[in-house]
């Protein structure tokens, strides 16, 4: 039994699959991607400390990329188009209200990043209205970014930026986790996919990150 049929038969939201509605979405999602994009940029001037990060870090802009493809609806791998069109246009909305403030800001980096994360982000948000394996490696890739995003913060940048933020992010994967893992990811081997691909998410994360030696967006 698919996905859909699946959905169709427990009342659950069911995918788009008609163009004419997809395209509408779509067009959404990309406007909405370089607006906050350029709100991260002033974001950073009005948030709290504790919360500051959120506008300059990778899981802050992962999670406005997971909720708009996932408010989308869309199947994976339209989804995993539309992640990484979500992830560049909040890289150049950022880029371009930096430009208006008189400020450069190069987006060519964080940019590729997109081009090669963003499908990922996508397909795995897309995922999650899923169940067993696909749900379980949907589950993996956000909540393994969340943590390792989080455990950077906390181990490698915590001397610069308040720790608030970086616990909450550390929460909100363990959380995640915990609810697909009650709702969605039955069985021993789903679940030991979760649970293994959060980790090595995380780990993959740590290691890029401190590889690359960039955090910051400006």
């Amino acid at each position: 039994m698919d996905d859909c049929h699946a959905m169709n038969t427990s009342s659950e939201p069911r995918y788009i699959d008609s163009g004419s509605a997809m395209i509408p979405r779509a067009v959404i999602v990309a406007v909405l991607s370089f607006v906050l994009g350029g709100l991260t940029f002033y974001a950073q001037g009005f948030l709290p400390d504790a919360a500051v990060p959120f506008a300059n870090s990778s899981s802050g802009w992962t999670l406005l990329t997971s909720l708009l493809v996932f408010g989308s609806r869309f199947r994976p791998a339209a989804a995993a188009v539309l992640g990484a069109v979500s992830f560049v246009l909040l890289v150049l909305g950022y880029a371009v209200v930096a430009g208006l403030e008189g400020l450069y800001y190069n987006p060519l980096l964080f940019s590729m990043i997109g081009v090669i994360a963003g499908p990922a982000v996508g397909a795995a948000t897309s995922w999650l209205r899923a169940r067993g394996f696909r749900a379980a490696a949907g589950t993996g890739v956000l909540a393994g970014i969340g943590l390792g995003d989080g455990l950077f913060g906390l181990t490698v940048v915590h001397e610069t930026t308040e720790p608030g933020y970086w616990w909450a992010v550390v929460a909100i994967a363990v959380i995640l986790l915990a609810v697909m893992l009650v709702r969605r990811i039955r069985g021993a081997g789903p679940a030991i996919l979760a649970v293994a691909g959060s980790a090595a998410m995380a780990g993959a994360f740590l290691i890029v990150y401190q590889y690359v030696g960039a955090r910051g967006l400006g």
